[in-house]
């Protein structure tokens, strides 16, 4: 029987992590990996004195206030939703209304 998990090494920086992940997420960890290391190099070309530990932090940083954004924007969506709904129903009342009083 085949395991739901594989072990990968991502290559962070000068470091290696392996991991046991779930198959099918694989790809992700791979992706985000990738990320890092893209935005790792871009504060090591903005701040080429910064120490490994300042640089993680900086990406660190950045990847948080992305991921409470991205959250944000989720828990609003719902909301958003219903409103576009709320919309299209009064619309067309406000729109007879609206002839109503140019008449």
């Amino acid at each position: 029987m085949l395991s739901d998990k594989q072990h990968i090494n991502l290559h962070l920086d000068a470091h290696t992590v392996g991991l046991d992940v779930p198959r099918e997420a694989e790809p992700n960890y791979r992706n985000a990996a990738e990320l890092l290391n893209r935005r790792y190099q871009y504060y090591l070309k903005l701040r080429p004195n910064a120490s490994a530990e300042q640089l993680w932090m900086y990406t660190a940083l950045e990847v948080a206030v992305a991921l409470q954004s991205d959250a944000r924007e989720k828990s609003l969506e719902p909301v958003e939703r219903e409103l576009k709904k709320l919309n299209e129903e009064i619309r067309p009342y406000l729109t007879s209304h609206e002839k109503g009083v140019n008449e």
